[in-house]
């Protein structure tokens, strides 16, 4: 079937107000940017070895700009969590060959990073011509919570602010069943559906923070996932 649908001979789509994102990727967080020694602190409990996170976004699409597309605001949410038997009494002089010693016990990282931004989609080629693409972008403010623990409970908990910022691409899926996504529009008022691939920038550093007093949580990595506009 070709993209004819495109140009009027889809029935009218339902209200297109939101979008939602499913989001995956992996996560390294700068708490050791600001250490000259090596390995830091982090590296010291944690490895060098990245951990995932998984996340959720929900965007307002506020306005449509003619011949470009929408703008509006939102709000991401997302978890990660590393954990690592902690060292018995570490030695500040081991060479890089030297066998490290665990304990039973484990020592845990646990972030939640929030944030709330601007996003513009450029989605005008996508719903105008035969090219399924998206392009967009977002920035706004980040903020993320940690806590830390050992197998005996909490050890230390806190907050840091930051700043958000991200660009990505989407690839819309509704013409792999051109047929399915109408019927998905009617039964559920999902108008579109997308994969998409991001990079992302979450620079929670305390706003400028000079020293050591704020943990540095947030990280500067890739992002994949699912996104539907309802």
């Amino acid at each position: 079937m070709s993209y004819s649908w495109r140009h009027g001979n889809r029935p009218p789509p339902s209200p297109q107000r939101f979008a939602f994102e499913l989001r995956f990727g992996p996560y390294q967080p700068a708490i050791d940017d600001d250490f000259e020694k090596r390995p830091g602190p982090y590296e010291s409990v944690f490895g060098n070895d990245k951990r995932f996170f998984f996340g959720l976004e929900l965007d307002w699409q506020a306005f449509r700009i003619p011949k470009i597309g929408t703008i509006g605001v939102g709000f991401g949410w997302s978890y990660t969590h590393m954990s690592e038997q902690a060292k018995v009494h570490p030695d500040e002089n081991a060479t890089p060959n030297t066998v490290p010693q665990f304990s039973a016990e484990s020592t845990s990282l646990s972030i939640m990073p929030m944030y709330g931004v601007a996003v513009l989609r450029v989605d005008e080629l996508a719903r105008e011509t035969p090219i399924p693409l998206v392009g967009y972008m977002k920035a706004g403010l980040g903020y993320g919570i940690y806590w830390t623990g050992n197998d005996l409970g909490t050890q230390a908990r806190g907050h840091t602010w930051g700043t958000h910022l991200a660009f990505g691409g989407m690839l819309m899926l509704d013409g792999l069943d051109e047929h399915a996504s109408i019927e998905i529009d009617n039964e559920w008022g999902i108008n579109h559906t997308y994969a998409f691939f991001e990079y992302m920038f979450s620079n929670l550093n305390g706003l400028g923070t000079p020293d050591h007093s704020v943990m540095r949580i947030g990280t500067h990595t890739w992002v994949v996932g699912l996104a539907f506009e309802l």
